[in-house]
């Protein structure tokens, strides 16, 4: 269940807004009265209310508004109590001062906006010992381990737990809480309004986590990347995975690069299948790997990985993706036709970027017997991948050089929201030249529009995403993805209405 915090300055907003979510599927609200600019009528607020009620009035330190009187802020949780709600949220350490009455429930909570520290069973055994229906612990995530320790948390007890970490780190305990056994957790009416560090609204954890779905034999998928906030892995996976009716869900874990060995540590504790790997973790990866496919080894970076029969195998679907857009504008389906020698073989090509996206393109082009240089605004990079693929590289000014037949932007050039910018002038753009930009967001980049009204082919950076993600789903699931649905996803989530 989902408990969505409701956080408005009048009364009549805040009970729009009850109103509001219960019609869109909510079974309990927490009303938080320290939000309210006016004296507060706890008596409206819980008359006729169309769901179970929790009541909270959080002190500022302890991430909430109330300036008043503690006095005051007691008699306002009695008064709620003595109304009848449902639930009441006690701080630690006014509990005691708040005995129960009547069938009120008592959430005894505590808060720590600093770290998850060490003693989480003492602190969990102090706050059910008073006279607790249900504990409450939200932390600080420093790293990713954070998120383990407190879902291992709600697991290990008896007494009913809600755990979670605070902070984008600590985003994947919020929705895994059902996983491991909490009977709720916390979201926001608005994705904007956000009433705790890291907090997702009721939406998001709907419409794209599936919450209420998930249970102990839940199947885990998801991203690693620092930062992860951006990445759009989680709304293609999630959505293929409810059309397939699948017991999955896939997270995004932002996963820093000094906690990288821990989560993959930590991998079977939480029962992830399979990963998407991307910015900063594609090489460093490799060490944690049993084994490692052909493509993966030659490019020399991974951005997929499952967990398999005690392996950990790592794969890149980057290279396919890539190719499979570019053989699609030359008229080629490698699918349909294996053997049939690439038309990329011979083609002179340009390739900006010697990121992750570049590995795998040169790689890709190199395999297909096209002539490759390479340019990036870092020189040494280009030169050093240069000489891994025995390919030309030139300096980034001398680009326009090039007279490339085949141009492939992996910069992040024209990415949102410099979406003003293009790696490559239109003035060496020429009819029949084939353009394929790996910027996703937006897909219509202005190396693309210009390309366009050249008379280019041309290929974007949405498909080589779809092409890469389906990839990707095939290893974790074994079965196919339909590219059309992850395609009219992804096109939703960059147009103008945005999740």
């Amino acid at each position: 269940m989902i408990c969505v915090s409701i956080g408005r300055s009048r009364h009549k907003h805040m009970l729009a807004e009850h109103r509001h979510l219960v019609d869109q599927g909510a079974q309990l609200v927490e009303l938080r009265l320290d939000y309210l600019s006016t004296r507060v009528n706890i008596a409206r607020l819980l008359a006729d209310r169309p769901c179970p009620v929790i009541v909270t009035c959080r002190r500022e330190a302890d991430g909430g508004k109330y300036t008043g009187t503690e006095e005051h802020r007691l008699t306002l949780l009695r008064e709620a109590i003595v109304a009848g709600v449902e639930y009441i949220d006690l701080e630690d350490d006014i509990a005691s001062q708040v005995p129960r009455f009547g069938k009120t429930k008592r959430i005894i909570s505590h808060h720590n906006f600093r770290n998850t520290p060490e003693n989480l069973d003492e602190l969990h055994a102090e706050l059910a010992g008073l006279d607790a229906d249900i504990v409450k612990i939200a932390t600080m995530a420093q790293k990713t381990r954070d998120n383990t320790r407190v879902l291992e948390l709600i697991k290990k007890h008896d007494k009913p737990t809600v755990a979670m970490c605070m902070g984008d780190i600590g985003t994947p305990s919020r929705i895994l809480g059902a996983k491991f056994g909490a009977p709720f957790t916390y979201a926001t009416f608005h994705h904007e309004r956000a009433l705790a560090p890291g907090q997702l609204s009721f939406q998001q954890m709907t419409e794209i986590f599936h919450y209420e779905k998930i249970n102990a034999d839940t199947d885990l998928y998801g991203v690693i990347a620092d930062p992860v906030g951006h990445s759009l892995s989680p709304l293609i996976h999630n959505a293929q995975l409810r059309e397939h009716d699948l017991n999955s869900v896939y997270l995004p874990f932002r996963v820093p690069v000094d906690s990288l060995a821990d989560f993959v540590e930590d991998v079977p504790r939480l029962g992830i299948k399979g990963l998407s790997v991307t910015i900063p973790h594609k090489e460093a990866i490799a060490r944690h790997l049993t084994k490692v496919d052909p493509a993966a080894k030659g490019i020399g970076a991974v951005n997929t990985v499952v967990f398999r029969d005690g392996q950990v195998i790592g794969y890149n679907t980057d290279y396919k993706g890539a190719m499979d857009c570019l053989e699609k504008v030359l008229g080629h389906d490698s699918a349909e036709k294996p053997d049939a020698p690439s038309p990329l073989a011979g083609r002179r090509a340009l390739v900006l970027g010697a990121g992750g996206a570049g590995r795998a393109v040169v790689y890709g082009l190199k395999k297909r017997g096209a002539a490759i240089t390479i340019a990036s605004r870092t020189k040494a990079r280009s030169e050093k991948l240069a000489k891994e693929f025995e390919c030309r590289a030139v300096d980034w000014n001398a680009r326009h050089n090039a007279a490339p037949e085949v141009l492939v932007n992996c910069s992040p050039i024209g990415m949102h929201p410099n979406v003003d910018e293009t790696p490559f002038s239109k003035a060496y753009l020429r009819p029949g030249m084939i353009v394929f930009d790996t910027v996703y967001n937006p897909e219509s980049t202005l190396l693309v529009k210009e390309a366009r009204e050249h008379g280019c082919r041309v290929a974007t950076g949405v498909e080589m995403f779809v092409n890469q993600a389906a990839l990707q789903y095939k290893l974790f699931t074994g079965q196919e993805a339909s590219k059309e649905l992850m395609r009219d996803t992804i096109k939703r989530a960059i147009g103008p209405v945005k999740f």
